[in-house]
């Protein structure tokens, strides 16, 4: 049985930790806002980029000249797959459910004899990848001195994946990111972004209007679409900034709860460990009283 000073410690100990995890749960409260805020106003940008390109798509009148980050490479051989992470921890189950629906997603590409290719973005998604598909991984990008990411990073990414499909690296491409839904619930989302899905967001009656384009499509998807490619990457980025911070508040708040229920746990023993040495030393005393 731990002694009377050994249970002080640990509580002194625990309600040091209390402290920390409820300052970083205020932190992090803080970050979402702002975090949620910029998740919220990106949202309506790339939806619209997206309904554009599949507006214009439908204009084409020659798919087999249309292109080929548009319609792909007309094959099915080669995925790459874009797994977006934090380089922070403390943040509860974000990097794991991501990682989660990426080794799932690994694991049906092998299954159907087709080739793999990965990227990581952020450190903490490449620790959990690289024990058991380190061989597919191609490039790795970790932002960490970065406070804030932002359009310049997603394009730097953006770019080495239009840099290797223009290479013939690859025939469609997958992003893995959490979608922020509110601060208990973020959903893992695997989006494919080459070629480009062709689902229009629904509900929207403006999505399904007929536009007229000057110059003509085929100029405009050129210029378009390598900038739709970061544009989604800056999404997902925005969604896991979002809910990263909702996790963190969330795991935070948990510990703290739990830190709490422990002090109070050791007090208890403590409490009961000093009443029980008084009680002996009273004993004692009386003991020695009496034998004389």
């Amino acid at each position: 049985m731990p002694s009377l000073d050994d249970l002080k410690k640990r509580i002194k100990s625990v309600k040091s930790t209390q402290k920390i995890t409820k300052a970083m749960k205020m932190v992090a409260a803080a970050k979402l806002r702002k975090a949620q805020e910029n998740a919220e106003k990106g949202r309506p940008y790339s939806q619209k980029m997206q309904n554009i390109i599949l507006n214009l798509t439908k204009s084409i009148n020659d798919i087999n000249n249309a292109p080929k980050l548009l319609v792909g490479t007309g094959e099915d051989k080669i995925h790459l797959c874009v797994v977006l992470t934090a380089d922070r921890g403390l943040c509860g189950g974000f990097n794991t459910n991501i990682c989660k629906l990426a080794k799932i997603n690994f694991k049906k590409i092998l299954k159907e004899g087709k080739k793999l290719k990965i990227i990581t973005v952020g450190s903490k998604g490449l620790d959990q990848i690289k024990r058991e598909y380190g061989k597919y991984i191609v490039k790795k990008f970790s932002f960490k001195e970065k406070k804030q990411i932002s359009f310049d990073e997603a394009e730097i990414i953006g770019n080495e994946i239009i840099k290797l499909f223009n290479d013939k690296e690859f025939d469609k491409c997958i992003l893995f990111y959490n979608n922020f839904k509110n601060v208990i619930t973020q959903i893992p989302q695997a989006q494919q972004i080459i070629p480009a899905e062709s689902k229009i967001e629904e509900n929207k009656e403006e999505n399904f209007l007929s536009y007229e384009f000057e110059p003509d499509e085929d100029e405009i998807l050129e210029d378009l679409l390598p900038k739709n490619i970061s544009t989604q990457v800056f999404k997902a980025f925005l969604e896991n900034a979002a809910s990263e911070q909702g996790s963190r508040m969330t795991a935070m708040d948990n510990a703290t709860r739990n830190a709490g229920e422990l002090v109070d746990k050791l007090t208890i023993n403590y409490n009961r460990s000093r009443q029980a040495s008084i009680t002996k030393e009273l004993i004692e005393i009386i003991s020695g009283a009496e034998s004389l």
